[in-house]
């Protein structure tokens, strides 16, 4: 996979591809990014990618042109199956692991991150080909909701984490909340391990899990239980759970 993020800004993005899974991911080409700054792109005198909104009204609202050509430029030399082209926006799709998991799919993704008021509206219309927000509220720009969108999809790239069934077992790539964990030692200033992780009987270790995953979701999340196709034993197990809560 290869990553383009349009922002005036880039400097915003160098701790976050410098550190960690993203790091360690580059450096072994398990994707790549390119960082452009759409400003390099204006056609104005002033270097300007922004300007006042038609109709009048509070704050600057950045120009079409930049954007455009960027995204063209950056995208002349492509074949094949053309990108995706994210535009960062908190009117945009809600976004989750679903998303992601689509995203992960794809070769190639160019994010468009915003500042100012907001976008020239044809921006939106007839260039990108998804809008994400990361959630209901409204941030100074664009970069932090990308930062969270590039990292959710590159850790679901194949052999970025190393272990095939972390990203399969995450909170909401089942539908559900993630079940709890343990570590060493087994018992901690009198808190104990559940005796089931220590039997060393999959099974039951794995029934436990799922019950645990269960009444997690059923207790933080109950609208993640619409949505998710249980089995008969998932919903005997909810049942139980609910019965317990009661």
């Amino acid at each position: 996979m290869h990553i383009d993020i349009l922002t005036l800004f880039p400097e915003m993005f160098t701790g976050v591809f410098q550190s960690s899974i993203l790091k360690k991911a580059s450096e072994r080409e398990q994707f790549s990014y390119k960082l452009v700054n759409f400003r390099d792109y204006t056609e104005n005198k002033h270097n300007k990618v922004d300007d006042y909104p038609y109709g009048g009204g509070a704050g600057m609202v950045l120009s079409p042109q930049p954007v455009f050509d960027a995204v063209e430029s950056i995208s002349k030399n492509i074949e094949g199956k053309k990108p995706r082209i994210i535009l960062m926006c908190p009117q945009g799709e809600p976004y989750n692991q679903k998303k992601a998991e689509e995203f992960a799919k794809e070769e190639h993704l160019i994010f468009i991150c915003g500042h100012y008021e907001g976008y020239d509206e044809r921006i939106r219309t007839h260039l990108v080909t998804d809008e994400i927000s990361i959630g209901d509220y409204v941030l100074t720009g664009g970069e932090l909701g990308a930062m969270v969108v590039v990292d959710s999809v590159v850790r679901l790239l194949p052999q970025v984490l190393g272990n095939e069934e972390s990203a399969v077992q995450d909170s909401f790539s089942t539908g559900l909340l993630e079940h709890p964990h343990y570590t060493r030692p087994a018992s901690f200033r009198g808190i104990e391990v559940p005796p089931v992780l220590l039997s060393g009987n999959h099974a039951k270790i794995e029934e436990w899990r799922r019950e645990q995953s269960l009444k997690r979701t059923y207790e933080r999340r109950q609208d993640l239980l619409q949505s998710t196709q249980l089995s008969n034993e998932d919903k005997q197990l909810l049942n139980k759970i609910k019965n317990e809560n009661n």
